[in-house]
């Protein structure tokens, strides 16, 4: 069986997340405390999605140092996240044991570390105009939303 340039690094890809995404654990488990600080964030995004760099560049800007990882398919990385599909949105990202899906602005990231509630992590359904990213200025508020926790997900913060 031959096996693909494409085939290779979607497997690459995988095996990496599989091994980052090792600390999230199950949502009832209490995490150890991380440094809000220049926090890690390691995101998986496809080539084409210029909004996903504009989302980096925003978590860059707020002192999160960000690796990106381009795949062809974001999809098995974010079931591998335990990202409900109706939260679903562009790019996947984890930092300190928790996920995050889509554009989630920094200062919610921030709280997260802080408060470090026993969740999967935060998402940002879809692609709101005026998201960090995405940065149309239309007005339109959105909401963020903590999923993976006791009793499903709720909203976590309204922009």
């Amino acid at each position: 069986m031959s096996m693909t340039r494409r085939t290779m690094m979607r497997g690459a890809a995988l095996a990496v997340l599989a091994l980052g995404l090792g600390s999230v654990g199950l949502p009832g488990m209490v995490r150890a405390a991380v440094p809000t600080g220049n926090a890690a964030v390691e995101v998986w995004k496809a080539a084409s999605c210029e909004c996903c760099e504009g989302w980096v560049r925003h978590m860059r800007a707020a002192g999160f140092d960000v690796t990106v990882h381009t795949v062809d398919d974001v999809t098995p990385m974010k079931r591998m996240a335990g990202v409900p599909d109706d939260l679903a949105s562009c790019h996947t990202a984890r930092v300190g044991g928790y996920v995050l899906e889509g554009h989630v602005p920094a200062e919610d990231v921030t709280r997260l570390l802080a408060e470090r509630p026993q969740a999967r992590g935060l998402a940002v359904p879809g692609m709101p105009q005026d998201a960090p990213g995405m940065d149309m200025a239309s007005g339109q508020p959105y909401q963020v939303m903590l999923f993976g926790a006791a009793g499903g997900p709720q909203v976590f913060a309204r922009h």
